[in-house]
């Protein structure tokens, strides 16, 4: 508490005009106040410092106006402050000051002259009116201030006895109202306000109501805590009846903790904010738990009911970032090319800056493995500011999986979709379902069809869940779903999806990829930075075309991984220094390359055409071989081929069989030979029409002892009357026949616009034939004559 001087100041006849300001936080200063404060700051101790030396120890103390500013301004402080005398000074061992300082005199602060490095100031000194003889309502006013003051101590005001004293002693009004507010808890902003009231009757006025209000706040203090004390009599009185009440509800199997936990389960239903149905719900099940025992088979199952309830996020949500240059850089930080993709993201973050309420899209990316479809979907949640659930569904064939088990059942759970929900926490997630083309069905149900309500954005604003059988809003969500293949999955389930086809990367995006993302990422991962090692171009080149034959990038960025454990064990044993990979010293990491264009098709054959194929893995070629010999024109097939590629086999050869004698074959030819046709990789299943004009090919080929062309690959399906159809996955048959160094395909007519999607390098570097009929396709893939020919009709390099 503050102490007052009883003694005058020491006059103002040797205050200088100006002098050091100190900024003070949480208290202001009165005129005869002797108080301690701690200086910490270095513009407030140099000019503590300042004042001591040059000032004659005297200094303007003001109030901050803000006491959490550590630096304040001019405009932070107060004008109006205590001319001061510092008495004692001590320097404290953490560096700051301790001063004893004495209140002389109010003043105002008329002009800042100086600012670094401390503030130094004009004061206008402030004087008050003599107040010796007191008139009768002056003297009532401070006699009316003593009593309020004495009241207020016996009311329970922490006030020590000298300070009591002196007010009771003082004859002077103002001294007697800058006494007590200076012992009273106001704030920053009513104490200035006494401090600037420069007459003594009004500034003792202000106090008295200052006092009044104090004793308003103490009487009630004290009704308080008596009333506070009633209780604990009462409470005490009660505790023996709670402890009688206790030990009769555990000889009746209950106790009073069944209480406490249906009240907090009643607060938290309150603040999950549910819907009104829903509420309702969960308001009839908390009050059957509380009609139940607790030991209760069936109360543990509607004690986890309600839990589940109350822990989903009925309306909590994220806030979208709809920046859309952002979520730009966002995407093409995390991704190299995928422009469809991240187009339809910005496309979808454009309407939902347009518009508020919108349903979210349920986005399909089609592709084969490794090229970034899951990680995609992360991306798309980074980029959205949304939270990210990822779920796989490979191999579910249970129904309630997706929409959970009767509560009836031991053991019961909601379904997959609602535990993401809750896991994410917001009502509004990027939901990624892996593998949808891998979902199964037997005799528990069809998922497929349990994922129609939740994929159809006209049904899942309220989604049920057999668990809850309470609807759950799921049109705020984004579903993303992933498949290899769109065949297996239902087409009532595929027509709800927006499908977006991702197709195998090329040698120079491949290489793109390593550099920015692959071996970053496998750097840091084993712990070696680009001073240790660095992988030139032409070695990641290598990697590509020597070590791995795949559509995305995965055995790509485990080569690359090897690498890097390689030189991480050498850093480790002390072999420091950069260390460049080329594609010299490639082999050294990698061992023996894994792909080589082969030999062994070096040459024209007879009986062997080239095929393209398309795969779950992507793009890739077959080599389809056809040979005679004695028989009894029986066709044998092998290679672990499909029906459908059998088929087209059949039909291969009823084709070939009415155009044997443009061939120069005879119709008797095939009554005493055997075909034979093979497929190479006879481990690995093949399927699909699209080796149709291939095998028509390698027919007329062994069948007229024409050899195939080397360097040509082909992908068409055919028909009887020799007609060449459209077939699918072209770009990733392209790209694989790229890789393996052809550069020359034969597609379909009907595939030109496929042509169009692939990129300018592999366009610019292959000739594609485009044919109707099969009658095109030998003419351009057969040798009929000499080595001399050359492939002339219909070749267009686009």
């Amino acid at each position: 508490m503050a102490d007052h001087g009883s003694q005058k100041g020491q006059g103002s006849a040797n205050v200088p005009s100006h002098m050091p300001l100190l900024p003070v936080r949480d208290i202001v200063v009165y005129p005869y106040m002797i108080l301690p404060l701690f200086v910490g700051r270095d513009k407030s101790i140099k000019a503590v410092e300042e004042s001591m030396a040059s000032y004659d120890r005297k200094i303007f103390l003001t109030a901050q106006k803000d006491s959490q500013v550590e630096e304040p301004s001019p405009g932070d402080i107060y004008n109006f402050g205590t001319i001061a005398n510092i008495i004692k000074l001590l320097r404290l061992p953490d560096g700051r000051i301790k001063i004893l300082v004495h209140g002389i005199m109010r003043g105002e602060l008329q002009k800042f002259k100086e600012y670094d490095p401390y503030f130094l100031v004009k004061v206008r000194q402030v004087h008050e009116s003599d107040m010796s003889e007191h008139t009768l309502e002056v003297e009532a006013l401070m006699r009316n201030v003593k009593a309020q003051l004495e009241r207020s101590v016996s009311l329970g005001k922490a006030l020590l006895p000298d300070v009591v004293v002196i007010a009771m002693n003082i004859e002077d009004p103002g001294k007697l109202a800058d006494l007590i507010v200076s012992n009273l808890s106001l704030k920053i902003e009513e104490s200035q306000r006494v401090l600037q009231t420069i007459n003594a009757i009004e500034r003792l006025k202000l106090v008295s109501e200052f006092l009044a209000k104090e004793l308003e706040l103490l009487a009630m203090q004290k009704k308080i805590q008596s009333q506070a004390k009633d209780e604990m009599d009462k409470d005490h009185r009660e505790y023996f009846l709670r402890q009688q009440l206790k030990a009769i509800q555990q000889e009746l199997g209950q106790t009073d903790q069944k209480t406490a936990e249906i009240e907090e389960m009643k607060q938290k239903i309150l603040k999950a904010q549910m819907p009104k149905e829903v509420e309702k719900e969960a308001t009839k099940q908390l009050l059957r738990l509380e009609r139940m025992h607790p030991e209760a088979a069936e109360a543990g199952m509607v004690r986890n009911y309600l839990e589940w309830l109350i822990d989903l996020p009925w309306s909590k949500q994220t806030e979208d970032n709809l920046d859309i240059q952002q979520a730009s850089k966002v995407l093409d930080e995390d991704h190299y090319d995928l422009e469809k993709v991240k187009e339809r993201i910005l496309e979808y973050l454009s309407v939902r800056k347009l518009k508020d309420r919108m349903k979210g899209p349920i986005l399909c990316f089609v592709g084969p493995p490794g090229v970034g479809k899951t990680s995609l979907g992360k991306s798309i949640a980074r980029a959205l500011g949304r939270k990210f659930v990822r779920i796989s569904l490979g191999g579910v064939r249970d129904e309630a999986e997706i929409r959970g088990h009767r509560r009836t059942y031991i053991g019961s759970l909601p379904g997959r979709i609602i535990q993401g929900i809750k896991q994410a926490g917001t009502n509004n997630p990027v939901f990624m379902m892996d593998e949808v083309d891998k979902v199964g069905s037997d005799f528990r149900g069809d998922p497929s069809a349990a994922l129609l309500e939740v994929l159809d954005p006209e049904q899942n604003y309220a989604f049920s869940d057999h668990y809850l059988e309470v609807p759950f809003d799921l049109s705020n969500v984004m579903f993303i779903t992933t498949a290899n293949l769109l065949d297996p999955i239902l087409p009532a389930f595929r027509d709800r999806m927006e499908i977006i086809h991702l197709s195998g990367y090329t040698e120079m995006e491949k290489l793109k990829i390593a550099e920015r993302y692959l071996i970053p990422k496998q750097l840091e991962e084993n712990g070696i930075t680009s001073s240790h090692l660095v992988f030139h171009s032409k070695a990641i080149l290598g990697i590509i075309t020597e070590y791995t034959r795949e559509s995305g990038v995965r055995n790509l960025e485990r080569e690359i991984a090897s690498v890097c454990r390689k030189r991480a064990r050498k850093l480790a044993e002390g072999d420091g220094g950069l260390v460049h990979v080329t594609t010299r010293n490639l082999q050294r990491y990698l061992g023996i390359s894994k792909f080589k264009n082969s030999d062994e098709y070096n040459d024209d054959t007879v009986g062997l055409a080239i095929g393209l194929a398309w795969t779950e893995s992507g793009g890739d070629i077959i080599h389809v071989e056809a040979s005679t010999m004695k028989g009894k024109g029986n066709l044998t097939l092998t290679g672990h081929l499909g029906e459908i590629m059998k088929e087209s086999a059949q039909t291969a050869l009823s084709f070939a069989r009415s155009k044997c004698e443009a061939w120069g074959v005879k119709e008797s030819a095939y009554m005493d030979r055997d075909i034979h046709i093979h497929v190479p990789a006879g481990a690995i299943p093949k399927d699909g029409p699209s080796a149709g004009i291939t095998m028509a090919t390698a027919i007329v080929s062994v069948l007229s002892d024409t050899p195939v062309r080397k360097n040509i690959a082909m992908t068409g399906e055919i028909t009887l009357r020799g007609r060449v159809l459209h077939v699918g996955g072209l770009k990733s048959k392209v790209l694989a026949a790229k890789r393996a160094g052809i550069n020359t395909i034969i597609v379909p007519e009907k595939n030109k616009n496929d042509i169009e999607d692939l990129p300018p390098e592999v366009r610019s570097k292959i000739t594609f034939a485009y044919v109707r009929h099969i009658d095109e396709v030998l003419e351009l893939a057969l040798k009929r004559d000499s080595a001399k020919e050359a492939i002339k009709p219909k070749l267009i390099n686009p």
